[in-house]
């Protein structure tokens, strides 16, 4: 077991998490139980000066206690180069400008210190476009801002999902029935309060039964969840009211895995939670994806064991040892 690695993770604040659900703090206790060092600052305490790549970091210790599960010492200036050894990069999406300069910025730091996942691959690979790399494992799908071709995959596929590229949690995904006249209308408020393309796909009704998160580490399958809408939601995501339960990883599931794994390992995303719909890939997420702590209770399996001995044999392939 590797002893006093220096590890910080740039992160949300911790004061508002739920350590009962929260991956980041798995994360945090696996590493504190492991002898790591743990340090944590947000995207905005992070500045570039003369080359350097600072950070104004807390030392931090982590405890499961309600209300009371973490002590933080004061702040230090830690020069994320030579200052630590593995950073996590673990705030939340939205997919926008101040997560992609975030991405930038901890990219300077790669050529001696291991962020995970790669920040260069996180800002290249969002979570609604990686997909489109393997079409065949995806329901019909078009990305566009052309109202026309919107317009006439509606009239090819009659029940018709609209989501916005970048989204997040659920956030704005609408379900167009064949009999919705609504289309039209939603089309005019996506392209009014945003440049960027749309995403719209075939609808799956099989959603109803299950939307599953699968976790890979290293490009391998570690097992899933399947997430379930709340009544006639189609949204599955625990943060739009979807609950969990446990499943098995079907044959398509591990087909769906081995396709998408040498890609996620040939770009260092070495933490990635996938959303498979009936055999169909429809996300792979790899900026903070969650859900490791329902599995735990589910399997009382604590995936962040195999997660943590895969990030320590990184970082010792990378050091030469």
């Amino acid at each position: 077991m590797t002893q006093n690695l220096r590890v910080a993770f740039q992160m949300d604040p911790i004061e508002g998490i739920n350590i009962a659900a929260d991956t980041s703090f798995a994360m945090m206790e696996q590493a504190q139980a492991r002898g790591h060092e743990l340090w944590i600052f947000q995207p905005q305490h992070v500045a570039w000066e003369e080359g350097e790549i600072t950070a104004k970091a807390r030392p931090i210790k982590v405890k499961r206690e309600i209300g009371n599960h973490y002590d933080m010492g004061a702040v230090e200036t830690i020069n994320l180069s030579n200052d630590i050894d593995i950073i996590h990069m673990r705030q939340d999406p939205p997919f926008d400008m101040s997560y992609i300069s975030a991405a930038h910025m901890l990219e300077f730091v790669t050529d001696r210190t291991l962020v995970v996942n790669d920040p260069f691959w996180v800002r290249n690979s969002p979570e609604k476009i990686i997909p489109l790399m393997f079409p065949e494992l995806m329901p019909p799908t078009l990305v566009t801002r052309n109202r026309d071709a919107i317009m006439a995959f509606k009239a090819k596929h009659e029940d018709i999902v609209v989501k916005p590229l970048f989204g997040n949690a659920g956030a704005a995904v609408f379900r167009i029935k064949p009999d919705d006249g609504n289309l039209g209308s939603l089309i005019d408020l996506f392209f009014a309060t945003s440049n960027e393309p749309l995403m719209v796909q075939a609808f799956v009704k099989e959603v109803f039964q299950g939307d599953k998160r699968i976790f890979l580490i290293d490009g391998k399958p570690m097992g899933g969840i399947n997430r379930i809408p709340k009544g006639d939601d189609i949204r599955s995501n625990l943060a739009a009211g979807g609950s969990a339960e446990a499943c098995e990883l079907s044959e398509r599931d591990l087909e769906i895995c081995a396709a998408i794994g040498p890609t996620l390992r040939e770009r260092n995303l070495l933490f990635v939670g996938i959303d498979v719909i009936a055999g169909r890939l429809t996300e792979i997420n790899v900026t903070s994806p969650t859900g490791i702590r329902a599995f735990w209770g589910f399997t009382g399996i604590d995936l962040m064991v195999p997660f943590w001995d895969a990030v320590e044999a990184k970082f010792h392939k990378r050091d030469g040892e």
